[in-house]
């Protein structure tokens, strides 16, 4: 009986053991090639010219790992000053862009759903939305003191509106005709809500999330710049103060390596959630 009839695959279709490894180790390389070949640069030059704001990247390395990555490998080479520190930005981070992000899908549908309710509202969102965050930071602590609860009402605030806007435009685009039918066959408004116009906005309610999880990054250490005594924030603001660069830079490095980790982090939550809109938009189309 020949290959064909056993169904067997052909040699030249046959997976050859490690392909994916491989193709997922030139994809990495590609990313990280131009990171790598500016940090050498960077190296070179700053080492020739001896230049003070800008310390080598081996130096700024061996800031990152005398205050954060120096522990013991039983706490993940993570030193006591990291937990302290990491601890207390990513749960100011987390808890302000939960609460942004319940309170954005919960007025975005609203107003998206009723275009009374829309008009209403409309014009003190568009003020407030228009306020720059950081302007509010006095007046945050001014009523909150400083302190854990200012610096999450910061970022809660700020990062409010790509979800609330984007909720809101997702939920406009669903389609009239399966609301008509879920209607008819006696479906009531909540239910319409959590089964139809929330799953179908919800690409745009995890754009919007996104969004927000970036600026949450931002305001996080912008609120621990105000009288934080823990947090990456006020470890960047203390090194500048005291005019100590390397410690400045390696701030400044470990909150750029953390945007790009909750970025990457969360795409990979999205697509997973998400497979199933991907797959019916495939059978669509």
């Amino acid at each position: 009986m020949s290959a064909a009839g056993t169904g067997a695959p052909a040699a030249g279709t046959a997976r050859r053991p490690g392909a994916g490894a491989a193709r997922a180790a030139r994809g990495f390389a590609e990313r990280v090639w131009l990171v790598a070949v500016a940090a050498v640069l960077w190296e070179v030059v700053t080492r020739a010219v001896e230049e003070t704001y800008f310390p080598p990247p081996t130096t700024i390395a061996e800031a990152l790992r005398e205050l954060w990555f120096g522990g013991p490998a039983s706490h993940l080479f993570l030193t006591d000053k990291a937990l302290d520190d990491f601890a207390t930005s990513l749960t100011h981070l987390f808890i302000g862009w939960a609460a942004a992000g319940a309170a954005g899908v919960a007025i975005g549908a609203a107003i998206g759903r009723s275009a009374v309710l829309n008009d209403l509202l409309n014009p003190v969102l568009e003020f407030l939305r228009a306020v720059p965050p950081p302007t509010l930071v006095p007046f945050f602590i001014m009523v909150f003191q400083l302190g854990a609860t200012m610096q999450v009402v910061t970022i809660a605030f700020g990062v409010v509106w790509p979800v609330l806007l984007n909720t809101a435009e997702g939920v406009r685009t669903v389609e009239p005709l399966q609301l008509d039918t879920a209607r008819v066959f006696g479906v009531g408004p909540g239910r319409r809500l959590l089964a139809i116009v929330l799953p179908a906005a919800a690409p745009k309610i995890f754009a919007g999330l996104r969004v927000a999880l970036s600026f949450a990054l931002i305001l996080m250490v912008l609120s621990e710049l105000f009288g934080s005594t823990a947090g990456i924030g006020s470890e960047l603001i203390g090194a500048q103060r005291s005019f100590e660069l390397p410690r400045m830079w390696a701030a400044i490095v470990m909150l750029g390596i953390l945007g790009l980790l909750f970025n990457a982090l969360f795409m990979l939550l999205e697509r997973r959630l998400l497979a199933w809109h991907t797959g019916a938009q495939r059978l669509a189309g």
